[in-house]
């Protein structure tokens, strides 16, 4: 094969037996997020627990990963999640998810149980299962340095941290001591399994269908990238925290848990203030040209981060305006292994909760100390912190306000306040893992102006635009790219990667087509966990509570609307279910 190695490595925990398999679906479902929605969706059983033996954990890499071609330096961890119960991708950058390409490996299946902690050791083509009870107990960081003197010098470790050992439902994965599998609780899966990391070290390359046609095609992409404005100017030189001054100039920042749109401190905690302030210079992942990594020190420590999503989650959500607590909470989640927008988001709901009268001990806004206290509190289950990490949605139900959990099919939401743009409220609401911006990236067209600007505030036409930008971004993350790559490359550009690599014929509408059917497999996924229409909502408070001031003041979403075209145009019924023929238009039919 081109590209895909061909084998998928199957590791069973509870026997320990580690086997090889053919990749299988690589036409119809390419790699990563599509390769492990067919596996999970084929092989679990209905309605299992996701902290089970019977829940499994797939690593997957996609036909471009481990290549030159831009920001293909990506893997992806699918499971069904413990924290929202939904189907669940992962992903993170780095140099992990090309190093077990070289390794030569597409995948891998964890399954089962071990009795004590181990680890998984991956060196080209021989594979161990290690004891691995003298890192237990261990943060990333710590467990990465160990690791690494203990295999080989330049072997990637992917780790969890005291967290997901303690299976704490919004923990992460944390490969390269700085880049996570963030979202969705999968590190507590990983801890379930008594599984601290897998160390892969590999020596081969990925064979590439068509050299002369890849060059020509990476030639073309990179001058694209190069002259887009975010790709070539606005992430290189702040990050993704550009982002900061212009979602708060737009009135859609949420600020104190989403009570309000508008952070009157943003400009203290921006991409901007970063820069004057604490950074120390660039990072990129594998083949990224973008390098919108931020290599920070603060008076304690150096590390990496933190992220717009991150800033905000510890900041204008908490209502803390101190970066140097916001930068040493993120540095906290990363060394525990915590999702860091779930993390804040929780405290966040928790403040609220304090603020309203719903909680007994005194959790304020603004409370910079208290915050990264609670972060830690959360990693060990220690205090307020074993409720804290649950996440907010079982948090604020067992409060008796289940309206004040800011989420979506459990999963905490993200940096944008829907009422500001009625297309990202439409994608949050429909996301098949729960309130996720990376399902479809709406904010690109409706405040960015990529690939065009669309009136943020009207309902029409938005549900062709999200279904769209869905089927999309399910290819980009099974070949796997960064979505961030999209800012400046089209369908056109996506095929012609796959087509050279592969040496398979792939149009822009081939791909297109791929990707609604890994959306509608995910959507069958859910269906059979029992998921539905209702579930397809997002907090009253964006329904019916407009936003008090800034440039999003008096809005609220127009939810149902969208949702009947949306249900439409997928070819589902008014319940949500994919309807015959649509299954069999995709290959689905069961």
């Amino acid at each position: 094969m081109y590209g895909w190695i061909g084998e998928i490595l199957r590791v069973d925990l509870t026997s320990g037996k580690v086997s090889i398999e053919e990749l299988k679906f690589a036409k119809k479902f390419i790699g990563g997020r599509g390769l492990g929605v067919k596996i999970l969706y084929d092989e679990l059983e209905p309605k299992i627990d996701p902290l089970s033996t019977e829940n499994k954990l797939i690593f997957a890499t996609g036909p471009v990963t481990g290549t030159r071609a831009p920001t293909s330096g990506r893997y992806c961890v699918v499971s069904k999640s413990p924290l929202t119960g939904t189907i669940f991708d992962s992903h993170s950058g780095g140099f992990w998810g090309p190093e077990l390409k070289f390794a030569g490996y597409d995948g891998i299946i964890i399954e089962g149980r071990m009795k004590k902690p181990v680890y998984i050791w991956i060196a080209d083509k021989q594979v161990e299962i290690r004891d691995a009870s003298d890192i237990w107990g261990l943060d990333t960081h710590k467990t990465t340095e160990k690791l690494v003197k203990e295999t080989d010098p330049k072997a990637k470790v992917a780790c969890i941290g005291p967290a997901g050992e303690r299976q704490v439902l919004i923990s992460a994965i944390i490969n390269d001591k700085h880049r996570a599998a963030g979202r969705g609780g999968l590190g507590a899966v990983m801890g379930y399994k008594r599984l601290k990391a897998i160390v892969v070290r590999g020596t081969g390359k990925v064979d590439i269908a068509n050299e002369e046609e890849f060059d020509e095609i990476y030639d073309e992409s990179m001058v694209v990238i190069r002259k887009h404005p975010i790709t070539d100017k606005s992430l290189p030189t702040l990050g993704t925290a550009v982002l900061v001054n212009i979602v708060n100039e737009y009135g859609m920042y949420p600020t104190r848990n989403f009570q309000e749109g508008v952070f009157e401190d943003a400009e203290g905690v921006s991409g901007e203030k970063i820069t004057e302030t604490i950074l120390v210079g660039r990072r990129a992942c594998y083949a990224c040209p973008i390098g919108c990594g931020r290599i920070t020190k603060t008076s304690k420590k150096e590390g990496e981060g933190p992220e717009y999503e991150t800033l905000w989650a510890f900041s204008a959500q908490c209502g803390v305006n101190n970066l140097e607590a916001v930068t040493h909470a993120n540095y906290l989640c990363n060394e525990l292994g915590l999702d860091t927008i779930s993390t804040g988001n929780t405290i966040g709901c928790a403040m609220e909760m304090s603020q309203k009268g719903f909680l007994k001990e005194k959790i304020e806004f603004g409370d910079a100390e208290k915050l990264v206290e609670l972060v830690e509190k959360i990693a060990f289950k220690e205090g307020v912190g074993k409720e804290l990490s649950e996440g907010s949605k079982r948090f604020a139900e067992k409060h008796g306000c289940p309206e004040l959990a800011m989420q979506v099919k459990g999963l905490e939401l993200p940096a944008y306040d829907p009422r500001g743009a009625q297309g990202h409220a439409l994608a949050y609401a429909t996301s098949n893992r729960g309130g996720c911006h990376l399902r479809a990236y709406l904010i690109g067209p409706e405040l960015l102006g990529t690939p065009a600007l669309v009136d943020r505030t009207k309902p029409e036409g938005k549900a062709d635009l999200v279904r769209n930008f869905q089927n999309l971004f399910s290819v980009i993350e099974s070949m796997i790219l960064c979505v961030f790559s999209s800012f400046a490359l089209s369908p056109y550009h996506y095929a012609k990667f796959m087509t050279a690599v592969t040496g398979l014929e792939y149009t822009g509408k081939d791909l297109m087509t791929i990707g609604e059917r890994i959306w509608n497999l995910e959507r069958l996924f859910n269906i059979r966990e029992g998921f539905g229409r209702s579930d397809d909502s997002l907090p009253p408070r964006f329904l019916k509570t407009p936003l008090p001031e800034g440039g999003s003041r008096e809005r609220t979403v127009f939810l149902e609307k969208m949702l009947e075209e949306y249900y439409s145009l997928r070819g589902w019924d008014d319940r949500g279910i994919p309807l015959k023929s649509k299954l069999e238009e995709l290959g689905l039919s069961r």
